[in-house]
């Protein structure tokens, strides 16, 4: 079944609009089952936005088994990305130490239940304690493509975190140099030396000890984010490597919440945000 859309609207919303015979449990089935396909790509998102001239397809066969594991999900896939929802705790690819409980191996494995000859290519990374959207390549072209465009392709992208204390202003950009710190084994603030970091907050809101901060990437260090918190004396909640003293969640409150960009295959503009953490949202208040 193939339907236009005319107004602007999201997935599940459509679905249940066109297709007035089926239960919502039915049309809900057809989009974890990889069922829904727009514009040609394949999306389990039941609120993936529609805007006017968008092809919906439903179909009764089933692309892949659906993947459910407790360390992530899955967002978004088609025939060349995957795009995920990691929790806190998992790391994005291996380690000399570690080789499976990562995003990479849970994901390698589970396309290759359909295809034993399919390959996985990461994009970026998170942190291993920072949760979060995000992006794989199922060829080495994309993979290039996103990694050598990233600054164009990439058109927003946003974390909300937590911080003891309040940060100076409501709103702010952060530029210093870092420099990795061996003894410490992490990222600081250097004074005339290092390399460049930028990155913007807004303050959303308040409480009596935190802050519930959104924060946008200008450059892209490794542990930036977290660095400059620390470096404004309102560390990430939970984040005891960068000095934070109170752990009001159970872990590092930071969370990449936010992304879009341009889909390399046809040039479309793809958005995701997974929303503010239940637990941050408690933390503050």
């Amino acid at each position: 079944m193939e339907f236009k859309v005319d107004k602007a609207s999201t997935l599940l919303r459509f679905l249940l609009e066109a297709m007035p015979q089926r239960s919502r449990s039915s049309v809900k089935s057809h989009l974890v089952h990889g069922q829904v396909s727009v514009n040609g790509c394949h999306t389990t998102r039941h609120d993936a936005p529609l805007v006017p001239g968008d092809t919906v397809t439903v179909t009764n066969e089933k692309i892949a088994r659906a993947l459910r594991h407790p360390m992530l999900r899955i967002v978004f896939e088609d025939e060349n990305i995957i795009v995920i929802d990691k929790r806190n705790g998992l790391l994005s690819v291996g380690t000399d130490k570690e080789q499976k409980k990562t995003a990479f191996y849970i994901l390698s494995d589970y396309i290759k239940r359909n295809d034993p000859s399919a390959r996985l290519f990461v994009v970026h990374r998170l942190d291993r304690e920072t949760s979060g959207l995000m992006i794989f390549a199922k060829s080495q072209q994309i993979q290039e493509t996103l990694q050598k465009n990233w600054k164009s392709m990439v058109l927003d992208r946003r974390y909300v975190a937590v911080t003891e204390g309040i940060p100076p202003h409501s709103r702010g950009t952060v530029d210093t140099l870092l420099r990795e710190d061996r003894n410490r084994k992490m990222w600081a603030v250097r004074e005339g030396e290092g390399e460049r970091a930028i990155t913007e907050y807004e303050v959303l809101k308040t409480g009596r000890q935190y802050a519930l901060v959104e924060l946008s990437l200008r450059t892209g260090k490794k542990n930036q984010i977290r660095a400059h918190m620390e470096w404004l004396k309102t560390p990430i909640a939970g984040d005891k490597k960068y000095n934070a003293q109170t752990n009001p969640a159970g872990r590092v409150c930071l969370h990449a919440y936010r992304i879009s960009f341009i889909n390399p295959t046809d040039g479309r503009q793809l958005e995701f945000s997974t929303g503010i953490p239940r637990v941050f949202e408690e933390a503050v208040k």
